[in-house]
């Protein structure tokens, strides 16, 4: 059996090494240009090579973002950036424009290029001109159902890989192509600078009636008429690989390092269960269970059986916060996890661990120590070391979390 790919976005270098200590095969990064998110930090060159070092040190691969439609003095300085890039040994070059593919053979012959989502590939054809133009792999469209991968899978030729996202969040245009952020706000999401009015809630209003706003829906607090809800196919990896996807690919580069190892190491557990037993997976209960532990909005299945399942939110724009991360350990020594503050917590809650092999540890601390040793009651201050008690061996890297404090209350805990 062909080993499917597990491909993490990585919006900065910490998220990097995280996204492949926590499981994945690959990651997918943005330079300071020409990539279609702005909001992570993204990577300077000289980061850029300290990434695929490092991922390169552990048989794992870096694939860079060159998706944006550049304008005409944008383009100029696209062979100066391939040849610059192409120096820190990443392993492929994902790109939308035609005009990008044609320099990147030019500039870089011997890289690896892949077709963005971005260019909307939605049929054979375009997916098998894409490797009659020198594409190694395309990244289809999300708006493909289970059969339309297929039909695409059986015309293509087999060495065209097919890459399709698995989780997060879900666009309400196609495939990204959305002008409402430019219009409204002069923010272009083909620069990553999207404003995501289509999470917002919205108002009707009449031309004989200025000034007078109409709320659409039932809800108080207004329709979210635009809001898709978040993806999550871990429930069905089996038939998305059996319908012959090669890469399986978690949406959020803008997202923190903890979604990212928490995403990526519930679909490694996934991944683990379907390759032993592929002809009747079921997705395991923790997987289901990690996925409810970071901040998403509601899940649905996307397009992938139909359109019917892409549901849409209409009733709220906001994020499910029900766990809050409080650490990631640094150390763990004879029953003592040494760690960094990365939000307050007090002695006597309940924690979590999620270690890099995706296993939780649950735990209560008996104490609690800053990090010259002295005993405290809270971890208030930013950044700040303390250690706690815990008998399991917690693996460098672990993120220590509690459950939210209004879902805490609301449970009666």
């Amino acid at each position: 059996m062909k080993q499917p790919e597990l491909l993490s976005p990585a919006g900065d270098l910490e998220r990097l090494k995280f996204a492949i200590l926590y499981g994945a095969d690959a990651v997918y990064v943005g330079a300071t240009e020409f990539g279609m998110r702005s909001a992570p930090k993204n990577f300077t060159m000289e980061q850029l090579a300290e990434g695929v070092r490092f991922a390169h040190a552990r048989g794992k691969r870096v694939y860079l973002t060159v998706n944006t439609a550049p304008t005409n003095d944008e383009i100029a300085r696209m062979p100066d950036f391939m040849r610059r890039a192409r120096e820190t040994g990443v392993d492929a070059f994902i790109v939308a424009d035609l005009g990008v593919l044609a320099m990147a053979k030019r500039v870089a012959p011997e890289m690896e290029l892949h077709i963005s989502t971005q260019a909307g590939i939605v049929n054979y054809a375009a997916a098998a001109a894409a490797y009659d133009l020198g594409a190694k792999r395309v990244v289809l469209a999300r708006e493909l159902s289970l059969r339309d991968i297929a039909v695409i899978r059986e015309n293509t030729p087999p060495e065209l890989e097919l890459e399709a996202f698995v989780h997060g969040a879900m666009c309400m245009s196609v495939s990204g192509r959305c002008l409402l952020s430019h219009y409204l706000t002069g923010r272009d999401a083909n620069r990553g600078e999207c404003t995501q009015p289509c999470r917002w809630g919205w108002q009707l209003s009449e031309e004989h009636r200025p000034g007078r706003a109409f709320p659409i829906g039932e809800s108080a607090e207004g329709s979210y008429i635009l809001n898709a809800d978040d993806l999550c196919a871990a429930p069905f990896l089996n038939l998305i690989l059996e319908a012959g996807v090669d890469s399986l690919k978690i949406e959020g580069r803008a997202k923190t390092a903890y979604y990212v190892a928490s995403t990526t190491a519930a679909y490694r557990r996934a991944l683990r269960a379907y390759l032993a037993n592929p002809d009747s997976y079921i997705c395991p209960e923790d997987v289901l269970e990690e996925m409810t532990r970071t901040s998403h909005r509601h899940y649905s299945t996307g397009f992938y059986f139909g359109r019917e399942g892409a549901v849409q939110n209409t009733k709220a724009g906001g994020y499910i916060r029900e766990w809050e991360v409080v650490g990631v350990v640094t150390d763990w020594r004879e029953g003592t996890a040494f760690c960094a503050q990365r939000g307050k917590f007090r002695l006597g809650e309940t924690l979590e661990a999620l270690t890099p092999s995706g296993a939780v540890v649950t735990f209560t601390p008996g104490w609690l120590r800053d990090g010259g040793g002295a005993p405290i009651d809270a971890t208030p201050h930013a950044e700040m070391a303390f250690s706690v008690p815990c008998e399991t061996p917690l693996p460098a890297g672990s993120f220590l979390r509690r459950r939210a404090v209004a879902c805490a209350e609301k449970n009666g805990g």
